[in-house]
């Protein structure tokens, strides 16, 4: 099993990875595919199931999708010419991807939400047809989006071999946490070690350095920009972004004596939703494993950085390559995606990964950043995911503050100890999967249960 630590965190767009960014992949990968068909292609459609189209408006996964069969993907996504390329197919109803010509493209009819007929494999479904000049079908692809911005067809899915990255290649292909810390102890290696190890097999010293760098500077950024907006977010909520006001008051308050020591929680706090409401307003994110829990990671480390004694900005590839580590653990064996799992997985995982790269970079061995994550991820096992009118904004802002909190005591609380606890992460990763398989499917971003049902005029 090998995930890159560019496959847990990805550039993106907001509001959502699952949704959102997922959809835009897909589109891609279906022109990749009409590219190199026989077929003569005349014009295109997209449909929605299950949790993408029951929370698709809110997540902007209509526009993704349309955005992404006009060519455009999340890694460099400019939103500028994205909105001039969606008049244009909105005026001329065409849309013209590269290497494709003109294409017909109604988005009035081509663009479909099937809240009827949900798709066997997973809840985040969508199908990609092309059509010929009389309308009808001649090409069909099944794409699934399972969280984190990560994309499989049906066949993928179904046969899961053909999608993975077989790990028998790699120095040190760990599959679970126990793997792992048996693997750091023979070798001497710290996890961050041991992954970075995995990454040259891919790329230079030089590639993963600078990749790394620039993750944490458009998260960086991500906080910068989240800290001096305000405004109302978008979607209908009438959301006031907070972010800017609470940095300000914590800002004037800062060498005033007395000040209450838990005024550190609303320092985390703000970097993350900072992130989180950059986020819904659709701007430029890391996913963190997703862009609903996109501020957990950057404001755990923004917090080690700017009020922990002797942090260093030269061990953030540490943080992050620890952080991938235990995220691939939990895709590989449970889920990143709140349409399988709820907010456990989401925020729960986010929390996790946060705690292991703070004990890491703050001297935790790799039995005591396995705790870090245990304790973080066990304090989130049964969060549902029930976002008001589907946008990721209530809770999902908010609770990624407190994600942040917990990651940080999670990882103090490892700290204190000497890495043995009771309950193996494992044990965590597996009890957060059945946990998600239990849960009701109103509790798995469709917004059907929950809070979205139970706020007065939503």
């Amino acid at each position: 099993m090998f995930l890159s630590v560019f496959d847990m965190f990805k550039v993106g767009i907001g509001p959502s990875s699952s949704h959102t960014m997922g959809p835009m992949v897909a589109a891609a990968l279906f022109l990749d595919k009409l590219r190199s068909s026989p077929f003569h292609v005349e014009g295109l459609r997209a449909s929605l199931h299950g949790s993408l189209a029951f929370t698709g408006v809110g997540h902007a996964t209509d526009r993704a999708t349309i955005l992404g069969l006009a060519g455009f993907v999340p890694d460099d996504y400019d939103n500028d010419k994205a909105e001039e390329a969606l008049a244009q197919i909105r005026k001329t109803r065409k849309i013209s991807p590269d290497g494709l010509g003109t294409l017909h493209f109604n988005i009035e009819k081509d663009m479909i939400f099937d809240y009827d007929n949900p798709l066997p494999g997973h809840a985040n479904a969508m199908q990609l047809m092309a059509t010929d000049d009389q309308g009808d079908v001649i090409l069909r692809e099944t794409y699934y989006s399972i969280g984190g911005g990560f994309v499989l067809t049906a066949d993928e899915l179904e046969n899961p071999a053909t999608a993975a990255e077989p790990g028998s290649e790699f120095p040190y292909p760990f599959e679970s946490a126990k793997e792992m810390l048996e693997m750091a102890v023979k070798s001497g290696k710290s996890i961050a070690e041991m992954k970075r190890a995995n990454e040259l097999v891919k790329r230079s010293p030089s590639e993963l350095e600078q990749g790394i760098d620039r993750l944490w500077n458009v998260m960086n950024d991500c906080i910068n920009r989240g800290l001096v907006t305000d405004g109302i977010l978008p979607g209908g909520l009438y959301v006031r972004r907070r972010a800017q006001g609470i940095h300000e008051a914590l800002q004037a308050e800062r060498g005033i004596n007395l000040v209450a020591p838990h005024t550190i929680n609303d320092w985390m706090s703000v970097y993350a939703m900072a992130v989180n409401e950059e986020n819904a307003a659709g701007g430029q994110v890391v996913t963190a494993p997703t862009n609903g829990a996109a501020g957990v990671l950057p404001a755990a480390i923004r917090y080690w950085l700017d009020h922990v004694p002797g942090a260093v900005p030269s061990k953030i590839g540490d943080f992050l390559l620890t952080a991938a580590a235990i995220g691939g653990l939990v895709k590989h064996n449970a889920s990143i995606s709140g349409a399988e799992a709820g907010c456990q997985a989401e925020v729960g995982s986010a929390s996790a990964m946060a705690a292991a790269g703070l004990a890491a970079v703050m001297g935790a061995t790799p039995q005591q950043v396995e705790n870090a994550a245990e304790i973080a991820l066990e304090h989130h096992l049964g969060m549902t995911c029930d976002p008001v009118k589907g946008l990721v904004q209530v809770p999902c802002i908010e609770r990624n503050g407190l994600g942040a909190i917990k990651a940080v005591s999670a990882a103090s609380l490892a700290l204190r100890g000497d890495g043995e606890h009771f309950v193996p992460l494992d044990s965590a990763i597996e009890t957060m999967r059945q946990t998600g398989e239990d849960m009701h499917n109103k509790y798995k971003e469709t917004s059907l249960g929950g809070l979205a049902v139970n706020i007065p005029n939503c």
